[in-house]
């Protein structure tokens, strides 16, 4: 068949095309920076001359890391002047300058990070001290998919051939001050690479290093102890019912002599801790405000005890400002003191950290039910420009139990980001490993201190499915929703009892069924095994804490007991859970809650069964 000229002209458009398209689809194919390649590396790692230990750090974080993900052996080359021209640029120097010139690293925050890439160079660096550390993380975990579940699991996907997009972010955290404090969160390899920089973490200099309290809370008796200083000067205490007394007391906050001591001793305790930012100069643990007319026209001209405090602390920080002006004074809002005041404001070198003790952690701080605790962050918010929260996301009373606040944490984390909170400390527990869902708390927190913007619940499926496997976790998940949905209505204080409403026998026998299932789905996987096994010990705390209670609804309902018959055994099985060994980076648990109760002590209780109950006999007609 003869081609006319027009479809012979037709034919050769649309095959010149074909070539454009074939063409532009190999550029961008080839397009972004290749790592490595069927195991072996295809780019160097060049160390700044001038690289701090941090930057040092991430280098070889970064080397490591990679070599695991790809199989392939990464070069360091420290910064001689020149650069291959397939180079990962670690930190801040002269190479980075030369190459990123449109970087201006002097005006990055010391958490801020930068990733570009151009033509067949990357840059991970940052402001200094935690930027760089950071870049390498952040490139870690979004463009390689690693994950640091806890300080003994992670996901390190398998890639021989990697590459990645070209990028060019500059990012920060949400919230300049970030304490998960949780105590497998303690670990300073984890923490580092969970953006965790708060006062307990395990973080050395060569890591980057941490923000530093000096006296992290409660100070007013360490700075001015009663056993030193009463005697002498029992007008710097509080008065009340006509009495100075330091027996659940405070402070005087008036009174001028006590101000000009503070003064002294804070300066004394930042000289003994040069390292330190944040000094804690706050109330005790307790109530026990000062009765003492001067004391008393301020707090009730401002509507609070929260304007004595104020003006004890402004007057502390604005002295101590003057040798020390890079040194924050802090305080507390908490309990008698949580109300702002109407007229004083805090001075710009003062941190005030709200704590919602009081508050119920079943719905969002920002619910109803917390509407009290919510005004108060509004007030706060409104006059103070270092604002800090202390928050609570555990169970004091019982740091072995369910406790399903799980899907308030993400909610929470907005609404403080939504009022200009700079700080957050989440406290959990914080004694030992063991405690509920303490490693999905921990790790789930941390992401969302950084960015707070994330799908919390997306983050709650996510490490569920790192961390037990995908079928344990859609198990757990609807674990999760048994328990959230039975403790609906009810307040759940941080000092929860075992008696509880949702503690029945109905949605518990649910909750065993459950994590029996989800055992079955990994019986063959020894290490999720085992993590199962550790997620299940809060569920079988209840049932050997209310053992007969659950017995009689059983009987009275007509249903089947769910665990084995002997409590005994029960427990002597949760107690090789909670003390046997581990993986590696792992550490038994040591206490139950916060006043202290060892697994032994606990178990102890159980050493003999309860004798059998009997049905209630039916009632005559």
């Amino acid at each position: 068949m003869e081609l006319s000229s027009t479809t012979s002209l037709s034919f050769r458009s649309v095959k010149g095309l074909l070539v454009l398209v074939l063409a532009f689809c190999a550029v961008s194919a080839g397009a972004g920076f290749q790592i490595a390649e069927k195991g072996k590396a295809r780019c160097v790692i060049v160390r700044q001359t001038e690289a701090t230990e941090a930057e040092r750090y991430a280098v070889n974080e970064l080397a490591q890391t990679l070599q695991q993900i790809t199989g392939a052996e990464f070069v360091v080359r420290d910064a001689d002047g020149k650069v291959p021209d397939h180079a990962i640029i670690v930190g801040q120097g002269a190479i980075a300058k030369k190459y990123f010139p449109d970087v201006v690293f002097e005006k990055l925050g010391g958490e801020e990070l930068v990733i570009r890439t151009k033509g067949k160079r990357l840059l991970l660096a940052g402001g200094r001290p935690r930027g760089t550390p950071y870049a390498v993380t952040r490139l870690l975990d979004e463009q390689c998919s690693v994950r640091w579940w806890a300080p003994w699991a992670a996901k390190v996907p398998q890639q021989p051939t990697l590459r990645i997009p070209d990028l060019n972010k500059r990012e920060k955290p949400a919230f300049e001050y970030r304490e998960p404090f949780w105590f497998s969160a303690f670990d300073g390899k984890w923490a580092v690479r969970n953006y965790y920089n708060g006062n307990s973490a395990g973080l050395t200099p060569a890591m980057g290093g941490k923000i530093i309290y000096k006296g992290f809370v409660h100070t007013f008796y360490p700075l001015v102890p009663p056993e030193k200083y009463f005697k002498d000067h029992p007008e710097w205490y509080s008065l009340i019912n006509g009495k100075r007394t330091t027996n659940k007391a405070q402070l005087c906050l008036t009174n001028p002599e006590l101000r000009d001591f503070m003064v002294d001793r804070v300066k004394e305790w930042l000289r003994e801790s040069p390292d330190a930012t944040i000094i804690s100069v706050s109330q005790n643990d307790w109530f026990g405000a000062c009765q003492c007319p001067n004391c008393k026209t301020i707090d009730d001209a401002e509507g609070s005890h929260a304007g004595t405090m104020l003006t004890f602390v402004n007057y502390v920080a604005e002295k101590v400002g003057r040798d020390f002006p890079n040194v924050a004074i802090d305080t507390l809002a908490y309990q008698y003191t949580r109300h702002a005041p109407k007229t004083f404001k805090p001075l710009p070198n003062v941190i005030v950290r709200l704590c919602s003790i009081e508050c119920n952690f079943g719905v969002p701080l920002d619910d109803p039910a917390n509407a009290a605790f919510a005004q108060d962050m509004r007030d706060w918010a409104k006059i103070c420009n270092q604002l800090y929260v202390w928050d609570y996301v555990t169970d004091f009373s019982h740091f072995v139990q369910p406790h399903p606040n799980w899907f308030s944490l993400g909610p929470n984390m907005r609404f403080f980001q939504q009022h200009n909170v700079k700080g957050v400390f989440e406290e959990g527990a914080y004694h030992s490993n063991g405690a509920e869902m303490a490693e999905l708390r921990a790790w789930v927190l941390a992401r969302l201190l950084w960015n707070p913007n994330q799908d919390d619940k997306a983050l709650i499926k996510e490490f569920l499915e790192g961390y037990y496997g995908t079928a344990a976790a859609k198990i757990i998940q609807e674990y999760f929703e048994v328990m959230y949905q039975a403790s609906r209505g009810y307040n759940l204080t941080c000092f929860s009892k075992t008696e509880t409403p949702f503690f029945k026998f109905e949605p518990l026998a649910r909750a065993e069924q459950l994590w029996q299932q989800a055992e079955a789905t990994v019986k063959d996987d020894p290490e999720k095994l085992w993590r199962v096994r550790q997620g299940h010990l809060p569920v079988r705390y209840v049932w050997l804490s209310r053992w007969t209670q659950l017995q009689r609804e059983c009987l009275d309902a007509g249903a089947e007991w769910p665990l084995p018959a002997s409590r005994k055994t029960v427990a002597d099985e949760w107690l090789v859970g909670a003390t046997g060994p581990g993986p590696e980076g792992w550490s038994r648990m040591t206490s139950l809650k916060e006043s202290g109760l060892t697994p032994e002590a606990f178990v102890a209780r159980f050493a003999e069964d309860p004798p059998p109950l009997e049905p209630k006999p039916k009632p005559n007609n």
